[in-house]
């Protein structure tokens, strides 16, 4: 019996499956040894040498393990095929007892049988130079996260925390907020003239006068174009028509998939994260078993293999027909900067269609594998080819242009066109179609039109962009991003303003207190630096321990400036005239980790503190125990909840609105739910009466 040790439990299943009898699979979970949670550990006097310990939730895993291990003939560690993968299989190896140089290590880019089979035949020993890139990643990480944390914490707010990337994106945010508070706009004008031919209308824009561009930049140079043209016929001075090809994007690598469910699914980098990870790993698809269904999810490459380039062309002939697959197969080039370990995010069947597999998915797993299984059909499929049409007019020396585009043939489009944003552009932009003109004709204006218009400041980043801009600039890695990302909300440096990220105070004065003493490495140009050396480490350039070294060498001298300077951006304490219920002295409005709240001004000897912004919203009814109000308060995650405002001697607390009314058949507390008034305790349900 050989024995293969995985990462995910949820792979077992499809693993065991192609696997046989003769192999037993072992999930770890994760991490078995790790640096520990609440300890330093790294001694930065003996070459930085990290102090791993076994995960206390892990000791009963690991005996477990051991004795599979004893038991079995042969032990492969298939982690997954990343740097942290290959980390864990170290660490794996570590507490089995096996020599890392032995060829124990398995890896697959996709959980088929046929690659799964072809890994058990071409095991390797553990790449130690992958191994030591993230070593040092951890290293430099906990170094940042540890010594410069506190300072933060002592200097801004309590329980703060600063990360080598994390605080990077969160300055990019902020330097984005400030552009769009700086930004000044200009205004300017449109013209357009409406014109018709067979009862065909179609719009002309301004573009030009005597061949110079104009845009005319207020209302007294809009006025000299209208006195021109009004009134006057418009002369078609020029007639182009052209054949232009559209090439299908690249299939997905982590960002841009991240990108594409954000903005055409509407899912948030964690929806997808998690989504994307149960379709790598394996689902339940009837009449099939526990099966996985895309590639792995963690690149940056653009590159495909050739058997599914083959498999893909081959299933676009039978769908479609010759003619929608290019003479030679599309290839991609990834960024200059990629790693360029696995292949692009792909489905692994493309006979495992999205139609096939709906009603075994849930909604967002259907919507996100549908995303995937298009794009890579797409990019490999012909251009689509387009007829062009723009067409010059004159009038008065003015000249005005329209464009017509017709879609000559679909190629990729037609199984991408739903999330194609050119045919989405070409549809909004160009809905009224040109007549059959010819030059030296002439036209009358139905209507001349103007339009006051002001430059518009960037655009707050999303979640979606933000990973995009990081990607450009060299911060993070595929498998960072969500993580990085997601912790700028869940403390409180960042909120939402629908999708678009907005910095808060809290954050703004982090970046301010950095930009002050730690501007020279919490950076984007030395951050992205620091990526390339952990590059460098992975390719063997690089020695981890002389990475680290250089980069704590600077960093402890910031730290000592920081700590030493009496420079502080504490918030200083507000008195209210509010009373404390435990002691009488009077409340203060402080600052903290999740924003303001009110202390007792009699502290330490009294602890009391309660939610601030209960006292600046109204009731939302009144309490259905003792009438009193009842106010919307806000959980350390950010979730409300409803609870009396005498919280001393009333008890009552509810995650749904209360009305303030008891309920007729069992007198306990009714809620609001939806469109319904229904009870917190029994089955009763009315639904809420609306006024027409």
């Amino acid at each position: 019996m050989k024995l293969v040790v995985i990462e995910a439990p949820a792979k077992r299943d499809t693993l065991k499956k192609y696997l046989g009898d003769g192999y037993e699979v072992f999930a770890t979970k994760g991490h078995i040894r790790d640096l520990p949670a609440k300890a330093f550990a790294i001694d930065l006097t003996n070459n930085y040498e990290p102090h791993y310990e076994i995960n206390p939730d892990k000791k009963a895993l690991i005996e477990d393990l051991k004795k599979k291990a004893k038991r079995a003939d042969e032990v492969l560690i298939a982690t997954d095929p990343d740097r942290e993968g290959e980390a864990i299989s170290w660490h794996v190896a570590y507490v089995l007892g096996l020599d890392p140089k032995t060829k124990c290590r398995i890896q697959f880019n996709e959980i088929s049988k046929k690659a799964v089979l072809k890994a058990l035949t071409e095991p390797r020993t553990i790449d130690i130079n992958l191994v030591n890139a993230q070593q040092a990643r951890r290293v430099l990480d906990r170094i940042v996260g540890y010594k410069l944390s506190p300072i933060l914490s002592r200097k801004i707010a309590p329980k703060l925390s600063a990360g080598r990337v994390q605080s990077v994106a969160l300055k990019l945010v902020v330097d984005r907020e400030k552009e769009i508070e700086n930004f000044k706009p200009e205004e300017y004008w449109t013209v357009s003239a409406l014109h018709e031919k067979n009862k065909l209308k179609f719009k002309s824009n301004l573009t030009s006068f005597k061949e110079k561009k104009i845009k005319p930049a207020n209302r007294a140079e809009v006025d000299v174009v209208l006195s021109a043209v009004k009134g006057k016929n418009f002369e078609v001075v020029e007639i182009k028509k052209s054949r232009t090809k559209s090439h299908a994007q690249a299939p997905f690598t982590t960002s841009t998939m991240q990108q594409d469910a954000l903005n055409k699914l509407g899912m948030s980098l964690r929806k997808t994260t998690q989504s994307a990870q149960e379709l790598y790993e394996g689902v339940e698809v009837k009449g099939e078993g526990k099966i996985a269904l895309i590639t792995y999810i963690r690149t940056d490459s653009t590159r495909v293999s050739v058997d599914a380039q083959n498999a893909c062309r081959q299933f676009i002939v039978e769908k479609y027909g010759k003619d929608y697959v290019p003479e030679k197969p599309n290839i991609y080039a990834s960024k200059k900067n990629a790693q360029d370990a696995h292949e692009a995010i792909r489905p692994i069947n493309m006979q495992m269609t999205p139609e096939m597999v709906k009603d075994s998915l849930s909604k967002d797993n259907y919507r996100l594998y549908k995303l995937i299984y298009e794009r890579f059909m797409a990019s490999q499929m012909s251009e689509a080819e387009y007829s062009n049409v723009n067409v010059t007019l004159n009038c008065e020396g003015y000249e005005f242009k329209t464009v017509g585009k017709t879609l000559e043939f679909a190629g990729y489009t037609a199984v991408y066109k739903e999330f194609n944003d050119e045919e989405k552009d070409l549809n909004k932009n160009n809905s009224d179609k040109i007549p059959q003109l010819s030059e030296g004709e002439t036209l009358s204006a139905l209507e001349i039109k103007e339009e006051q218009k002001f430059t518009k400041p960037p655009a707050r980043f999303t979640e979606a962009s933000l990973v995009k801009a990081m990607e450009e600039k060299g911060i993070g890695r595929p498998a960072t991003y969500a993580a990085t990302i997601t912790i700028l909300t869940a403390r409180n440096y960042c909120s939402k303003d629908g999708k678009a990220l907005v910095p808060t105070e809290l954050g703004r004065k982090m970046v301010e207190y950095l930009e002050k003493f730690f501007n020279s490495v919490i950076n984007v140009k030395f951050t992205a630096h620091m990526e390339n050396r952990l590059d460098d480490i992975a390719e063997n350039k690089d020695e981890w321990h002389s990475v680290v070294d250089s980069f704590w060498n600077g960093f402890k001298d910031l730290l000592k400036n920081a700590d030493s300077s009496s420079l502080t951006m504490k918030s200083n304490p507000i008195e209210t005239d509010i009373l404390c219920e435990k002691c009488g002295h009077k409340m203060l409005i402080r600052e903290g980790r999740y924003g303001k709240f009110l202390g007792c001004s009699n502290f330490p000897k009294c602890r009391n503190v309660r939610p601030y912004e209960e006292h600046e919203k109204k009731s939302v009814s009144k309490c259905p125990l003792c009438g009193k109000d009842v106010y919307a308060l806000r959980t350390k995650r950010g979730k409300f909840f409803y609870a009396c405002e005498d919280r001393e001697h009333c008890n009552f607390m509810s995650w749904d609105i209360p009305t303030g009314e008891l309920c007729p058949k069992c007198k306990k507390p009714l809620v609001k739910r939806g469109k319904n008034v229904k009870c917190s305790e029994c089955d009763y349900v009315q639904p809420i009466e609306t006024k027409e």
